[in-house]
Order: C-alpha cells, then structure tokens, then sequence
C-alpha cells in the first residue's frame, strides 16, 4: 500500500474517533430517544458547547476528506508517489488529528491555521500529481 493510501485509511479510522467523541456525548445529553429518532423536530435540549464543537469538527472532517480521498486517488491512479506526496499525505493527516483538539478548546486563530495546513497539503498532492 502507498502512504498516500495509508495516510487515507488512517485518516477513514480518525473520523471513527471523531464520530465517537461526538455521537458519545450526544447521546447521553438529547437521550436515545431522540438521537434514535427520524428527527422531523429539534431537539428539546441542546448540546453542550463541547459536543457542538465535536459535531462540527466531525462533520468538518467529513467535508475534508472528500479533496483529500481525491487527491489520493490522484496520486494512486495516475502513479505519481513521490516525496512530495507521500509528504503532504501525512501533512494532512497530522493537521487533522491537531485540528480536532483546536476545535473543542476553541483555539483561535489557530484551528483555521490547522484546517488550512490541511487543505494546502491536499492541493499540494493534486498540483504534484499533474507536474
């Protein structure tokens, strides 16, 4: 397996975690009730601040992951491996394990900084694959 390929599966096993530090929380603070629901209304209570910010940073990844999965297929497919890429993958992979702490403490302005080391590093490894 490439590391561009590792980096993805690592990064598929991060949105686990994220998934559990939100769904966790969640589910002990609305209830099974609702969480199991269809969800047609809102909820009666809301969300702590922390489970909020764990839902945003969840569905952030989730946003994320599409222009990483990607440029990993990119890079995958068209055989263009090379240090930059293999670089960039674990870049991105690094900044989305850091940006999950920096979302639930609120660091300022630093969870942008971290979303954006991320981003970059995926355009990094779609402009390597095309040069």
């Amino acid at each position: 397996m490439t590391a561009e390929l590792t980096a993805l599966a690592l990064a598929g096993l991060l949105q686990g975690v994220q998934f559990a530090l939100f769904a966790i929380p969640a589910n002990l603070q609305l209830g099974t009730g609702y969480t199991s629901s269809p969800r047609d209304r809102p909820p009666s209570r809301q969300l702590s601040v922390q489970a909020g910010r764990m839902q945003r940073a969840l569905n952030n990844h989730f946003e994320g992951l599409i222009l990483f999965t990607l440029a990993v297929v990119v890079v995958t497919l068209g055989n263009q491996s090379t240090a930059v890429t293999q670089y960039a993958a674990y870049t991105y992979l690094a900044a989305r394990v850091l940006y999950v702490p920096a979302y639930a403490f609120g660091l300022r302005p630093w969870r942008s900084a971290i979303w954006a080391v991320g981003f970059f590093a995926s355009l990094t490894m779609i402009v390597a694959a095309l040069i």
